[in-house]
């Protein structure tokens, strides 16, 4: 079950979050779980690894989008250094990132 504790103790800046969603608990947490929808995390992974660069930027700076407005600190900021390289449609080997990314997921999964 999701709560505003255990976000905190996952590292998410919930007093943030929790601001701009008028400081209403029940709509902050409400929001939380569609930062979490494993599908759209898969389909970035896959639209990375076919090079579908331009297409994963997208992905990944609408979920940059959702983590911040959330304040989903920890995922953020993988996702927000991989929107910044995506940006630049880098050529690169995204693994790394992308292990990053599941890793911190996983930490999260639990709660959903």
């Amino acid at each position: 079950m999701i709560t505003v504790e255990k976000l905190k103790e996952l590292g998410c800046n919930t007093e943030e979050g929790l601001g701009r969603c008028l400081n209403d608990e029940n709509f902050y947490l409400a929001l939380v779980p569609g930062a979490f929808e494993k599908k759209r995390y898969e389909e970035l992974e896959d639209k990375i690894r076919k090079g579908d660069l331009a297409a994963a930027f997208d992905d990944a700076h609408a979920l940059k989008g959702v983590l911040s407005n959330l304040s989903i600190t920890p995922l953020f900021d993988v996702i927000s250094r991989m929107t910044e390289e995506l940006r630049e449609k880098k050529e690169m080997d995204y693994s790394g990132l992308i292990s990053e990314m599941w890793e911190v997921f996983g930490r999260f999964e639990e709660l959903i």
